[in-house]
């Protein structure tokens, strides 16, 4: 271990208050993928990155890759990143705070001269939250790697309707370099990739842990547009046995289902099941049997048996309750993701530097998908390091606590420095 290498948590602290100053919406934070508050970000962090004589570049897409060059610059580098977009009216740590953990380590590598054989990076990347703006995964990582497919450039961000590559150009960037494959950041050019994250869950808090070196990253199957299809009818004047009720069919599945998450948990399966709508349409009214009812299903393990293991169980209790109640299920188009293990060399890395620092860590799957996962699937060895976090995230009340950062940026900063050395 490296005693007199500290990440600059200064540095991390002030960046955080004026990226909080300058991109809140009033509730929360909002930084726009492709918009004014990516930019106003991107910006800031490129302003400092300046100062610390670090080299700055940027690709097609508009990621900016933050360089501490090493010896031998044709070497692999080591990258840390994450991002600066956020969704709307959400916290100030998601992203971010993987990103100035990166300026952090970075800058206490040069303030401790540390010197390293290869170049370490920091990767300020565009459009995690593509759930929150555009309906694909990662395309910013993607694109920072040159593996983003070209027809991920024609999807439409959901506020403005106009396209990903539409966007891109608006910002000044070239969608048309994207779409060619162009990039500054090659798999075979990284070493090694690792993000800091704050955890999602409250996992860490409730076991008083403030650090996680994540395992995996789950994969999902998922349903945006599912539907259930009755009979709207007078709520006073029809008896029970003559009602197609669309909201108590679905009910009744997502209880069910719910029951089965429970026993296949009871039973070691490790996974989440979400609902994460359940509603009448606009036609519904205090009087009426609802004819329609609608949801968003959304089903995430590291395991990809315990998610086909729940979605069996979904299609079996679909055509029951269908028989039950009278109604029509449709579950429409399904969206999977596949799990991803992270890389077990990288994580024995950085649990070596936590316990050499005295950091208690836990390691964990993650429960969201992250960048981490564009590294891992095109070949490159990727972890992730969490960091306790209060109140969860993609809301205004996150609220990480500023020496648990100073936990999780520590651990990075000296497996960075003895990967890089």
């Amino acid at each position: 271990m490296r005693r007199n290498l500290t990440p600059d948590l200064a540095l991390a602290e002030h960046l955080f208050s004026v990226l909080r100053e300058q991109t809140f919406d009033g509730v929360g934070i909002t930084r726009e993928a492709y918009g004014p508050g990516e930019r106003v970000a991107h910006a800031l962090v490129a302003e400092q990155a300046a100062a610390l004589g670090l080299e700055i570049a940027i690709d097609p897409a508009g990621n900016m890759l933050l360089t501490l060059p090493g010896h031998d610059r044709a070497a692999p580098r080591v990258v840390i990143g994450s991002h600066l977009d956020s969704v709307p009216r959400g916290g100030n740590f998601d992203g971010a705070a993987g990103v100035l953990a990166g300026l952090a380590a970075v800058s206490g590598m040069r303030r401790a001269g540390v010197r390293l054989a290869r170049d370490v990076t920091v990767l300020v990347i565009r459009a995690e939250e593509s759930g929150a703006w555009f309906p694909t995964s990662f395309p910013g990582s993607r694109a920072a790697l040159g593996t983003l497919p070209p027809a991920a450039l024609e999807v439409r961000r959901m506020d403005s309707g106009r396209t990903l590559g539409e966007h891109m150009a608006e910002e000044g960037f070239s969608p048309e370099a994207v779409r060619a494959g162009s990039c500054l950041l090659p798999p075979a050019s990284v070493a090694s990739y690792v993000e800091l994250h704050i955890e999602q869950g409250p996992v860490l808090d409730s076991e008083g842990i403030p650090v996680g070196i994540v395992t995996g990253i789950p994969g999902s199957r998922r349903w945006r547009a599912g539907r259930v299809v009755g009979e709207y009818n007078h709520s006073g004047a029809t008896p029970r046995r003559y009602r197609r009720d669309a909201a108590l069919a679905l009910a009744e599945l997502a209880y069910r289902l719910d029951d089965a998450w429970a026993e296949l948990e009871a039973n070691g399966h490790q996974m989440v099941c979400t609902f994460c709508v359940l509603a009448t349409t606009a036609d519904a009214g205090f009087t009426k049997i609802a004819g329609e009812a609608r949801f968003q299903l959304d089903l995430r393990s590291v395991s990809q048996a315990s998610i086909d293991v729940l979605a069996a169980a979904l299609h079996r209790l679909v055509p029951e309750i269908e028989r039950r109640r009278g109604v029509r299920v449709e579950l429409g188009a399904e969206l999977s993701a596949a799990a991803t293990p992270l890389d077990a060399g990288v994580r024995a890395g950085l649990a070596q530097a936590a316990h050499a620092l005295g950091i208690a860590c836990k390691h964990m799957p993650s429960g969201g998908g992250h960048d981490a996962v564009a590294f891992a699937q095109a070949g490159v060895p990727a972890a992730m390091v969490f960091v306790r976090n209060q109140n969860g995230s993609h809301n205004p009340r996150e609220d990480m606590r500023m020496e648990d950062f100073a936990d999780a940026a520590a651990v990075v900063t000296q497996w960075a420095a003895e990967t890089a050395a």
